[in-house]
């Protein structure tokens, strides 16, 4: 069983940046992979980007490319999501996701992870 705890969200303007941070208890994250998913109003929940836990091999959405990254801290049991030059098209709650079975051998799907966080809101202003 994994719990996952999100923070780091709020109001930014754009081009400003946000980091945010899941924390993940419970069972061990060799050979998992953890994403970052977001979902504005009214739309599916989207890809934003994964990483895997013991190999670092990470990917990203189109959208966001060049502009967040996708990390881990072994030590902290967190994978971080920074985000530079925020568009207003960013804002939606943004969703980190565990799959224990998942060793990164291609782009997961949000079916894919077995576990996820509660969301934390971004919002950005033009």
């Amino acid at each position: 069983q994994v719990q996952l705890v999100e923070s780091g969200g709020g109001l930014e303007q754009a081009g400003g940046s946000l980091r945010l941070s899941c924390t993940a208890s419970g069972r061990t994250f060799s050979s998992s992979t953890m994403g970052w998913f977001r979902q504005a109003p009214g739309k599916e929940r989207e890809f934003v980007a994964q990483i895997t836990w013991s190999t670092g091999r990470t990917y990203y959405a189109d959208s966001v490319k060049g502009r967040f990254t996708i990390s881990r801290d072994n030590a902290k049991n967190t994978v971080y999501l920074q985000m530079n030059s925020l568009k207003p098209e960013d804002t939606a709650v943004y969703y980190c996701a565990a799959g224990l079975r998942l060793y990164g051998s291609r782009r997961y799907l949000e079916n894919d992870y077995e576990y996820w966080g509660q969301g934390t809101q971004v919002t950005v202003s033009s």
